[in-house]
């Protein structure tokens, strides 16, 4: 007789404490979107939901402020399009300039050298931006094909002015990938006036959807650069000429996509359309100019200059002769409040607040504030 492994003992039933999400992400999920997601599945070749679909890419390019039929939402987290980025504008010897201001910039690099470009990595201290001459110089230097940079570092706090760095890129012959991951619904992010050749983000920042849509566009440089590829896509799950067969006219199977994730990505795109981008903005900012206040009022303060300043992420100093995860463990036990830690060379010198969409609300903030004062004593 076989033996059957038993069943396991230790299986509670999901009972999760809702938590008030104000770290770098997922960020608190609205719950018209969690109502989406609760919508009855269909096949993912239904004519209802291959409508769906297009009306989905119709809001994103209004999220993304382009007009490129090339912009669809990845089955997969924010690092999937970020993966979907590298694997196809990246083929083996491709001169690849990596402008990396933090962890993210830093990953970029890591899978570039993984599809074999020849990767030149810059850098600056975490918490500043580059200077258009910084890039100017290194593609003197290191002729390259593509070059990567992160809009909105996540791991910094650091919002990186792109205008001119894209024009330098271009003027260089240089296809331009930009990560938006922390700023696309936040912040302003013009893809087509910006002139961005491949631009991605994911869902569960500033758009407050749960993790696993990554959305990403690609210009005309891009497509064009895709369609000349001399070698294939490494990656079969992430070739993006057979996942926008998908997507586009063809419809050809691909990958069984994630319904309910669709769903629930398609609504948060609508409430980002309903709100308007420009409110959407300015509610941003107004936020984070009450939080950085509050902070300067309870003698904390921000690690980046206000000039660079994200306004969906902030670095908060950590007072000399304060214990970084106690006081996030305390904000979170007693307050039911998540903030982050820092990573890399801030790891233990920040917390990382995140006011990202639905998270970006007046009342979040003045709770945390009060938690903070109340935590400190100050």
């Amino acid at each position: 007789m076989t033996t059957i492994i038993p069943v396991p003992s230790n299986t509670p039933e999901l009972n999760v404490s809702p938590r008030l999400l104000l770290g770098p992400g997922p960020s608190t999920v609205d719950p018209r979107i969690l109502r989406a997601q609760t919508t009855p599945l269909l096949g993912h070749l239904d004519p209802w939901f291959i409508e769906l679909m297009d009306h989905t890419q119709e809001l994103l390019r209004y999220a993304f402020q382009t007009e490129n039929r090339f912009t669809i939402p990845i089955s997969g987290t924010g690092s999937a399009a970020m993966e979907a980025a590298v694997a196809n504008m990246v083929e083996p010897g491709d001169g690849v300039l990596v402008c990396a201001s933090g962890y993210f910039g830093l990953r970029l690099a890591d899978m570039a050298q993984r599809y074999r470009g020849n990767v030149k990595i810059i850098t600056c201290p975490w918490g500043q931006v580059f200077k258009e001459e910084e890039v100017s110089e290194a593609l003197k230097s290191h002729p390259s094909k593509v070059v990567c940079i992160v809009h909105a570092e996540t791991s910094t706090g650091a919002k990186q002015p792109l205008d001119q760095i894209i024009s330098i890129a271009h003027a260089a012959g240089a296809i331009v990938i930009v990560d938006a991951v922390t700023s696309l619904g936040g912040i302003p992010l013009f893809v087509d006036r910006q002139d961005i050749d491949v631009c991605y983000s994911g869902s569960q920042k500033c758009l407050s959807c749960p993790p696993g849509m990554s959305p990403i566009t690609l210009g005309e440089r891009a497509v064009e650069k895709l369609t000349a590829r001399k070698t294939s896509v490494p990656n079969w799950y992430l070739d993006l000429k057979v996942v926008q067969q998908y997507w586009g006219k063809e419809r050809t199977y691909h990958h069984t996509a994630p319904i309910s994730n669709v769903y629930g990505f398609y609504e948060a795109l609508r409430i980002v359309a309903e709100e308007g981008l420009e409110n959407r903005w300015q509610r941003h900012r107004k936020n984070a100019e009450l939080f950085w206040n509050g902070l300067t009022e309870i003698n904390l303060s921000c690690h980046v200059e206000e000039k660079y300043r994200l306004e969906s992420l902030t670095t908060v100093r950590v007072p000399e002769n304060v214990e970084e995860p106690i006081v996030r463990s305390l904000l979170l036990n007693e307050y039911n409040i998540e903030v982050g830690g820092g990573l890399g060379e801030l790891k233990g010198k920040v917390w990382r607040v995140g006011l990202m969409g639905y998270s970006s609300r007046r009342e979040n903030i003045i709770l945390l504030l009060a938690a903070l004062k109340e935590i400190l004593k100050n």
